[in-house]
């Protein structure tokens, strides 16, 4: 055994970040969680695919409340490489329930992309909905960023954006040293300056409240990626959210239902 990054060889490193081979059933949940989006998507047709910049991911579907309301900016997961928001849609359903307005951005996927465009990318399309959400009900100083995943890295990455007065972590990664070593690196290309410039880990905290949620069924790594960065956060406002029962896919049922735990510490972080 050659160790590379704590007491794993290669093999073990990527089997611990590789998420879905972790969960078995892996296909059958994205292809149900794409199913209950094209059923959201088709029930708010009005605001979906608003560009905020040339690429063509550079879009934004906006999923507006019944009433005027603060905002959730949701960014999806995948590693930075992988997925899209329109996968994620149904997840508008929960917060949508509680008057909140839903906007979810999708951006380039590497390699495409460098993940340092990525993140700018992601925060130009806050300044977008920022931009925009007045005229669609949001109340653009009230918004909490989101993300599952590698979106739970750029939610932190984006936290101190102008609007931004709290943030909601799910399965996030905020230590990229574990990533720049494994599988997952050869599309997404990081170098070691990379991944010291781009690791929430490495870099002041934002002082806005933040919520990190993980499964309790999760990876170990994807875990411990959360705890270490509740343990970083330590004195600022927030807390740490494991859930019982919730793998890394499942936990995202916790923002789709009205009373999941996602949901309700929505409305904690805003109630702040």
């Amino acid at each position: 055994m050659n160790p590379i990054y704590r007491d794993m060889d290669q093999a073990s490193l990527d089997a611990a970040y590789n998420n879905g081979r972790a969960v078995a059933d892996t296909p059958a949940i994205l292809a149900d969680f794409r199913q209950r989006s094209d059923a959201l998507r088709a029930a708010f047709p009005a605001h979906l695919d608003l560009a905020y910049g040339p690429g063509p991911r550079n879009r934004i579907d906006y999923f507006a409340a019944s009433r005027p309301g603060p905002v959730l900016i949701f960014i999806h997961g995948g590693y930075w490489q992988m997925q899209a928001k329109e996968v994620f849609s149904f997840l508008a359903a929960g917060p949508l329930a509680h008057g909140i307005h839903v906007a979810m951005p999708g951006y380039t996927l590497a390699p495409d992309a460098t993940l340092a465009q990525i993140v700018d990318e992601v925060r130009a399309a806050i300044a977008c909905i920022r931009d925009q959400a007045p005229a669609l009900g949001g109340d653009a100083q009230r918004m909490v960023v989101s993300g599952w995943s590698a979106g739970g890295h750029l939610t932190a990455m984006s936290m101190d954006e102008p609007g931004i007065v709290g943030g909601l972590s799910i399965s996030g990664v905020f230590d990229l040293e574990p990533i720049r070593l494994s599988y997952i690196n050869d599309k997404l290309g990081l170098s070691d300056a990379d991944a010291a410039a781009l690791s929430p880990m490495r870099l002041a905290p934002s002082a806005h409240p933040m919520v990190l949620a993980y499964g309790l069924d999760e990876l170990p790594e994807l875990q411990r990626q959360s705890e270490d960065y509740a343990a970083l956060r330590a004195g600022l406002p927030g807390r740490i959210a494991p859930i019982a029962g919730a793998n890394h896919f499942t936990i995202l049922e916790e923002l789709a239902r009205a009373d999941g735990q996602l949901t309700n510490a929505l409305r904690w972080l805003l109630q702040g």
